[in-house]
Formats: C-alpha cells, sequence, structure tokens
C-alpha cells in the first residue's frame, strides 16, 4: 500500500485483486464498508480479471471516454463481493498519464480510493496525506495536486449517467 499521485488527487492504492490488501485499505481510512472503491487499470482488458462483460457499443463508448479523469461504474462478478460490498458494481478509471498505465501494468489493477479519512477533505500534499496516516504507509510525492476528482458515471445497457461532476465535464463526455 502507498500514497500515490493519480491522474486526478492522491490516491491510497493496492493490490485490487487482494482481498487482504482491499480491507486493509478500508481499516486505514475509516471508509465506510458499503462503499465500493474506484480500481485504476491499465487497459480495458483488465475488466475480463473483475467479470465485466462489456457489448460492443459499451466497448466503444470506453474507448471514447478513456484514458482519461472519468471513473465508470460498470457490473461486475458477483464473485467480487469484497470489491463491489454487494452493489456487484465497481468504478474502474483508465487514466492517461503514461507513467501511472506502466505502473499498473507492472502492479495490476489498483484501488485507489482518495488519501483521506472517511469524510474529510482528500490530501493534495505528501504533507496533508501524511496527517492521515503518520508511517503506516509509503509515500510518492509528486508536489502539490490541483486536479479535481474524477467524474464518476455509470454506463448500463448501454446508456451513461452522471454520478458526480468532476475533473472532467459531462457534456464533453456525450
Amino acid at each position: 500500500m502507498a500514497v500515490i499521485p493519480t491522474d486526478t488527487i492522491y490516491g491510497i492504492v493496492g493490490q485490487a485483486l487482494s482481498l487482504k490488501t482491499v480491507e486493509r485499505i478500508y481499516k486505514l481510512r475509516r471508509r465506510n464498508s458499503g462503499k465500493p472503491m474506484v480500481v485504476l487499470i491499465s487497459s480495458l482488458d483488465n475488466l475480463n480479471s473483475f467479470g465485466v462483460k462489456l457489448s460492443l457499443n459499451e466497448e466503444r463508448t470506453l474507448k471514447h471516454i478513456w484514458p482519461g479523469k472519468v471513473s465508470v461504474v460498470l457490473s461486475c462478478s458477483k464473485k467480487m463481493r469484497y470489491l463491489h460490498r454487494g452493489t456487484n458494481t465497481i468504478a474502474f478509471r483508465l487514466p492517461r498519464p503514461k507513467w501511472l498505465r506502466n505502473l499498473l501494468v507492472e502492479t495490476g489493477p489498483l484501488v485507489a480510493p482518495s488519501a483521506n479519512l472517511e469524510g474529510k477533505e482528500p490530501a493534495r500534499s505528501i504533507l496533508g496525506a501524511k496527517k492521515y496516516f503518520g508511517k503506516r504507509i509509503l509515500y510518492l510525492d509528486a508536489g502539490q495536486t490541483t486536479s479535481l476528482p474524477s467524474t464518476l458515471i455509470s454506463l448500463k445497457r448501454g446508456k451513461l449517467k452522471v454520478l458526480r461532476e468532476g475533473a472532467v465535464s459531462f457534456k464533453s463526455i456525450k
């Protein structure tokens, strides 16, 4: 686990396919256990690991949106309960920065909730993250972040629905 800059804000990251790691992040962040976390992926192929089945239209839509600062909620395998928390959906994001996608190729998909305690402001710097987590975690310092959190949309049966407007306007997605 580590706090790293993502394409939007600092996130606390860990291997998404590790139940133990995911549970440690929930505990460390004091996150509501019913709220799924965003998963960063390096390519559309990573969605197979989560039991995501896309129609051709949905795949085209994702290729239009990604890479970018948009997290997309997709239906996933019911077996991924430790990630979807009973919702049968997970939010995924394919980030634009090449260095981050290269990291994801090496590590595999990473959960990446914002670097803060539940209900607190996201850390905009490593100093802010250290105030939340102290010495219990590793840090990758990239200075101050200025981006908004990702825009959150759902993609269900080929239809887009905005859940939270963030770094990307919904108009530019459609």
